[in-house]
């Protein structure tokens, strides 16, 4: 029923966002605290939404702009409404290259202000602005290549070879995949200071997601580390402690 709710509280709020407002640097906030209290209702939950994308999404495209040199920086953001999917955002590109960040609507049932989403849309943007899907997608082509070389060098058959392929693909997707998520903290911490939020107080959304400690060649870096890096970036940008 809440997610009815809330798709409902979006599309009534689709046609009346507000300007763009302008930006600035807030004070940072406190330590990431273990909550930030209960999660809004519905309409809260569509209204930070609708006007955290209005006021990030120019922010991220100059971003963008700045940054990269004739890469496509006209993002589209999407509620993915799929029923069962689990509180999540991430960033594809659509089939003519246009960057998509995807917010499904758990995640925007769940997140308590909108510091935290405009966090996790900062961290979405830099996943296309640093490059992230084309240089993941040469280490698992390098990753192939070199673990397909050695099954066949070794006498291995087709199969064989692909499955080796196959491994090595997967290993080499992975191999950086730790270090781009933090690279896309730093990049959406900055991105997200910018437009005016906290991303020290945005960082919260970690402290309630289940920890994925520092797996080997797991996916994502521990969380302890990812509010790290928020933190020193805040210092650093503002030139002193958090």
């Amino acid at each position: 029923m809440r997610r009815l709710a809330i798709l409902a509280a979006l599309a009534a709020l689709s046609a009346c966002t507000d300007p763009y407002p302008q930006t600035g640097f807030p004070q940072p906030g406190p330590a990431p605290a273990a909550t930030s209290g209960p999660a809004p209702d519905a309409q809260t939950a569509a209204r930070n939404f609708v006007s955290v994308v209005t006021r990030m999404e120019p922010l991220a495209e100059s971003e963008c702009r700045a940054r990269t040199d004739g890469s496509n920086c006209d993002f589209r953001i999407v509620v993915d409404d799929r029923p069962g999917q689990p509180p999540n955002a991430f960033q594809t590109l659509d089939q003519a290259g246009r960057p998509v960040i995807a917010f499904t609507i758990p995640l925007i049932a769940e997140a308590r202000n909108t510091d935290e989403l405009a966090f996790i849309m900062g961290h979405e943007a830099s996943h296309h602005i640093l490059s992230h899907i084309p240089r993941q997608q040469q280490t698992a082509m390098t990753g192939a290549l070199i673990l397909g070389g050695l099954a066949a060098a070794s006498g291995g058959d087709a199969a064989a070879v692909r499955r080796a392929q196959n491994i090595g693909a997967s290993v080499g997707a992975r191999s950086y995949s730790k270090d781009f998520e933090l690279e896309a903290d730093e990049l959406g911490t900055e991105i997200a200071l910018d437009a005016g939020y906290d991303p020290v107080l945005g960082a919260a959304f970690f402290s309630r997601i289940p920890d994925p400690g520092n797996r080997f060649l797991g996916t994502h870096p521990p969380n302890a580390a990812r509010i790290g890096v928020v933190r020193a970036t805040v210092a650093r940008l503002r030139g002193g402690g958090v």
